[in-house]
C-alpha cells in the first residue's frame, strides 16, 4: 500500500476543545465546516459529542450530515440558507441559522415557518464581507425581535485581523459591535480562535473556536495561548527511492534546484494530487526519522524529493513527517506562501487513520 496517510489524535482534538472552553469560560460552538478542516467532520464530532456545546458549519449540508449521525446539540449555519427552500430542512432539524443579507431577511418574511427560528443576526463591524451595516442593525434586530417566526436571537460578528493583535482593527471592530449592539439584550459571539487566544474582551456568550481545535496557532508569531495547543493531524509518508546525484545536477520539473555538492536525494510517496502544496519551494521542511532536512525540487503530482545528504542513517524506507507533531503545519504553510488552514483541507486522497 502506498504509505501515505494521515494520522488523526482525536485526544489532540478534545484537549484543544478544552482549552478553548477553559480560556473563555463560554459556551464554544465546536466549528466543523470543510469537513472538519480535512480532518473528517463525522469523526471529529463524534469525538467532541460528550462535551461540545455546539457546533457551527457553513451551510445546510454539512448540518445534515451531523444531524443524520445522531448529533442533537445546537449546529450554527454560518452562512445562513442560500435558497428559501432550506428553510423547511432548517425547521425540521433544529438548525440555528445566521441571517446576513436583506435576501434572507426577505425570505424569512414571508416563509410560513413550521417553528420559530433560533437567529444569529450578523454585523459588519468591519471585515466587510458578511453581515448588516452597524446603522441598520438596531432596526433589524428590532424587527426579527417582534416577529412570530424568531424564538431567540443571538448577536454574531465577526473579527478580520484578530490575529494581528498590533493593527489596532480588532479594537475598532469591538467599538463598532458595542454600538450597534448598545440597548439590544440576548447573547452575543465575537471569538473566532484568533479571538479565543487573545482576545478577553471579546468573548462573549459563545465562542467560535476553528482552526485551534485542529491544534493550528493563527498567529504568525509565538503567542502563549496558542504554545497550549497540540497538533491533530500527522501528515507521514515514507521515502521510496534514494538516488546519488553529483554537483550541478538539476532535480525534478523545470529544473528549479540545481545540487551545489554531492547529494543523496530522496523521493517521498506525497504529492500535490494529495494536496500538499506544489508551490512549496525549496527549502521547505520536512523531518526523516525525526530529522529536519527540506524540499530540493519542485513537488509532482505524487512525489516530492528532499536533501537526505546530511542523514547518513535514512534511506528507502525512512518515516517522513510533512507536517504535525514536530513540525508545525503553520511554518510549512509559511514557507509555502499559504495557511495551514489551506493545507488541512487540502488533503484529498490521502486516507485518515484515527486514534484516541
Amino acid at each position: 500500500m502506498r504509505p501515505a496517510h494521515a494520522l488523526i489524535d482525536l485526544s489532540a482534538l478534545r484537549h484543544n476543545y478544552r482549552l478553548a472552553k477553559r480560556l473563555t469560560g463560554c459556551n464554544a460552538l465546536a466549528v466543523v465546516k470543510a469537513n472538519a478542516y480535512g480532518h473528517g467532520a463525522l469523526e471529529c464530532a463524534a469525538a467532541l459529542n460528550e462535551e461540545a456545546d455546539g457546533f457551527a458549519v457553513s451551510a445546510i449540508e454539512e448540518a445534515l450530515v451531523l444531524r443524520e449521525a445522531g448529533h442533537r446539540q445546537p449546529i450554527v449555519l454560518l452562512e445562513g440558507w442560500f435558497e428559501a427552500a432550506e428553510l423547511e430542512l432548517i425547521c425540521r432539524y433544529d438548525l440555528w441559522p445566521v441571517v446576513h443579507h436583506h435576501g434572507q431577511l426577505a425570505d424569512l418574511r414571508v416563509a410560513n415557518l413550521a417553528r420559530p427560528l433560533q437567529v444569529w443576526l450578523k454585523l459588519d463591524s468591519g471585515m466587510h464581507r458578511t453581515g448588516f451595516s452597524a446603522a441598520e442593525y438596531p432596526g433589524i434586530w428590532r424587527e426579527l425581535q417582534a416577529s412570530s417566526k424568531v424564538a431567540g436571537l443571538t448577536k454574531i460578528t465577526h473579527f478580520a485581523r484578530a490575529d494581528e493583535p498590533d493593527t489596532g482593527r480588532t479594537e475598532e471592530q469591538l467599538a463598532t459591535f458595542a454600538r450597534a449592539t448598545a440597548g439590544l439584550d440576548g447573547p452575543a459571539s465575537l471569538s473566532n480562535s484568533a479571538g479565543v487566544l487573545a482576545w478577553p474582551s471579546a468573548y462573549g456568550d459563545w465562542v467560535r473556536p476553528g482552526i485551534m481545535l485542529y491544534g493550528s496557532s493563527p498567529f504568525g508569531f509565538a503567542q502563549e495561548q496558542a504554545a497550549q495547543l497540540r497538533p491533530v493531524m500527522q501528515l507521514d509518508s515514507k521515502v521510496i527511492a534514494v538516488h546519488d546525484i553529483g554537483v550541478g545536477e538539476p532535480i525534478g520539473y523545470g529544473s528549479r534546484f540545481v545540487t551545489r555538492r554531492a547529494s543523496r536525494i530522496g523521493v517521498v510517496a506525497m504529492g500535490y494530487a494529495d494536496g500538499y502544496p506544489r508551490h512549496a519551494p525549496d527549502g521547505t521542511p520536512v523531518l526523516v526519522d525525526g530529522q529536519r532536512t527540506c524540499i530540493s525540487g519542485r513537488v509532482s503530482m505524487d512525489m516530492l524529493t528532499v536533501d537526505l545528504t546530511d542523514l547518513p542513517g535514512s534511506g528507502l524506507g525512512s518515516h517522513v513527517r510533512l507536517w504535525g507533531d514536530g513540525l508545525d503545519a503553520g511554518e510549512v504553510a509559511s514557507h509555502a506562501g499559504t495557511i495551514s488552514y489551506q493545507l488541512f483541507c487540502n488533503l484529498n486522497r490521502v486516507p485518515r487513520h484515527y486514534q484516541d
